[in-house]
């Protein structure tokens, strides 16, 4: 084997017409590159120049020592498709312990992926496999994967698990989980499963952008119950944009997330649950200063965790039900949550309550938060038809209405059939979200025709600055500024407590 470490894939048998089956030459040439790794411990690098190459029906099983580089995102582009393997996934690249035996003293080394497009549009399934991804890898030690364009892919776009000493950089994942409901596992942007390299993994996610996938945007997801949920990850300057929930912490311990923006997710900007495969939530972790802000449903919410975690420096902002939402989601842990700290946030503008507890806490701390302006869902129910009544793709207008502007934030309104989820409104006219994360239009059936009547539901009497309807074990709310200086409030409420949070020692 020659010596040296750089080859052009296009001297090896690549073609890169947007034709030919480029798979078998690729995969030809990784098995000899990673042959020779394994003999003489140096890595080599595929270099690909720009062009459309096809991969088809057959995923290409990856080898430590190899690297591959193309000459930018969309001038190195992979087409996969499966013509010739109907309903078969066929990711660029897989080494997974259930197909190839990964695992801790099987897995790859030295190895960049970098400067190229994953195109999974031609991927055709007739239900969803959670193994359609765009890169779906295993037990990856010292990896490196950098600018990288993955959309429309069936499953999870960038799909790889265990990443020790590892960076995930500039990676942009778009319209990923085309198949996924909302219920399958994986699906995501971004998806990364920890726990297999012991009690820390070393990785490093930042400046990564996921947009329109399917459930999450980012996450991490312990893999196996019995695991130690790992310390050692970090989320860095990333946007999330247009996901079910945004960024996701579904079993890390000491998860770092600083410096993300949030924005337009279905149900929360960051999310804490037992929704994993393991229902272990995180725990130990820290948001900060990050911008939370026109999710659908709440900015932040967290359940399921022992504790502690702590959000602080962040704004929290005209997110469509809560600011933030203590709460728990099925199975899971359902005790109390210890060492909870929300300190120094702006949470305002909120549909309803700016901070909402519907689980119960403990030796916890609300402090130094500036909570202004919530209850935004103030409008009474209402209803309209007929002249005056249009429809666009993300739109609804009423030329006779007088709504309060934003009065209707984060409501679902009902025509006929169908109904869709309100971002905000003016005087006369709805802004709508997308049906379902990546999608174009509001409606799930077809925009209605103009004139079909609508209806829009009423409001909670009650929408505070802090609401509190768990048991309250000792909770320190200090330094907090509460306000509504609108000139038709509507947060109605400083600070409200039920009797389900009674006899707790709050101070």
């Amino acid at each position: 084997m020659s010596a040296r470490s750089v080859y052009d894939a296009r001297e090896h048998g690549l073609v890169g017409d947007g034709v030919t089956n480029d798979q078998p030459a690729l995969a030809a040439l990784v098995d000899r590159l990673g042959h020779a790794y394994a003999e003489d411990g140096r890595p080599r690098m595929i270099v690909v120049p720009p062009g459309d190459y096809c991969i088809q029906d057959v995923a290409t099983v990856w080898r430590s020592g190899v690297s591959l580089v193309g000459a930018g995102m969309q001038a190195t582009r992979f087409l996969l498709a499966n013509p010739g393997a109907p309903g078969m996934p066929t990711p660029l690249m897989w080494f997974t312990a259930l197909q190839h035996g990964a695992g801790r003293d099987n897995h790859l080394a030295d190895c960049t992926f970098a400067s190229f497009e994953v195109d999974g549009s031609g991927m055709q399934l007739d239900e969803y496999d959670p193994l359609a991804k765009g890169l779906g890898l295993q037990y990856v030690l010292r990896g490196r994967f950098r600018d990288i364009y993955v959309h429309d892919t069936p499953a999870t776009g960038f799909g790889c698990d265990f990443l020790q000493d590892t960076v995930v950089d500039a990676v942009l994942a778009e319209r990923c989980g085309r198949l996924d409901t909302g219920e399958e596992p994986g699906g995501a942007g971004i998806g990364i499963g920890i726990g297999g390299w012991g009690a820390t993994e070393r990785l490093t996610v930042t400046a990564c952008t996921a947009r329109g996938n399917g459930t999450n945007g980012i996450f991490v997801e312990l893999q196996r119950e019995e695991w130690a949920p790992p310390r050692g990850i970090r989320i860095t300057a990333c946007h999330v944009e247009d996901n079910r929930f945004g960024i996701s912490d579904w079993g890390a311990d000491g998860l770092v997330v600083t410096g993300c923006t949030m924005i337009g997710n279905h149900e929360a900007g960051f999310d804490i649950s037992a929704q994993g495969t393991t229902s272990i939530a995180g725990r130990g972790g820290m948001v900060v200063n990050c911008v939370i802000d026109g999710n659908l449903g709440d900015g932040v919410g967290i359940g399921n965790t022992p504790g502690p975690y702590t959000i602080s420096g962040s704004r929290i902002s005209s997110n469509g039900r809560y600011g933030y939402w203590e709460h728990h989601y099925g199975g899971g842990y359902s005790g109390p949550v210890t060492d909870l700290v929300l300190d120094g946030n702006s949470i305002h503008d909120n549909g309803l309550d700016g901070i909402r507890v519907d689980a119960g806490i403990d030796h916890s701390a609300f402090t130094r938060n500036r909570i202004r302006n919530n209850g935004r869902r103030a409008a009474p129910a209402t209803s309209g038809g007929g002249s005056g009544v249009s429809y666009g793709d993300l739109r609804l207008t009423d030329e006779t209405a007088e709504w309060r502007p934003d009065g209707h934030r984060g409501k679902h309104v009902t025509v006929g059939e169908e109904d869709a989820v309100v971002l905000f409104n003016t005087e006369t006219q709805l802004a709508l979200a997308p049906h379902r994360p990546g999608a174009g239009r509001a409606w799930r059936l077809g925009r209605p025709p103009d004139g079909a009547p609508y209806e829009l539901p009423g409001v909670p009497r009650r929408r505070a600055g802090i609401t509190l309807d768990a048991p309250v074990g000792v909770l320190d709310l200090d330094g907090n500024r509460i306000w509504d200086d609108q000139e038709e409030p509507t947060q109605t409420h400083v600070t409200w407590a039920t009797e389900r949070a009674f006899g707790g020692a709050a101070r």
